[in-house]
């Protein structure tokens, strides 16, 4: 795996995600707690989850309501075994950076 920098520091608000695209992939970095890395598209009708509502370590994707967990990328409702793919993602002091 390769550590990739993809934004600066403080430009994820806490409590928020934002989407990024790196290499082929898209993945969602949430600032709760510290930062975690998840794929960024809901396995039901791709909708975008970084800009879903956060809830402690559970964000809602905003398309259709279904429920991660931004540590495990584990999906908590509905389906049993979905698990998006998860990242490091670490701050360091020239910007956040995500192990690809």
């Amino acid at each position: 795996m390769v550590w990739k920098k993809v934004a600066e520091k403080d430009s994820i608000a806490v409590g928020k995600g934002r989407e990024f695209r790196i290499d082929d992939k898209k993945i969602a970095i949430f600032n709760q707690n510290g930062y975690h890395g998840i794929d960024a598209i809901c396995v039901h009708q791709d909708g975008h989850i970084a800009p879903g509502k956060l809830e402690g370590d559970i964000v809602e994707c905003p398309l259709h309501f279904w429920h991660y967990n931004i540590k495990t990328g584990k999906l908590m409702d509905y389906l049993k075994d979905v698990t998006l793919q998860t990242y490091k993602v670490e701050s360091r002091n020239d910007g956040i950076y995500v192990d690809v």
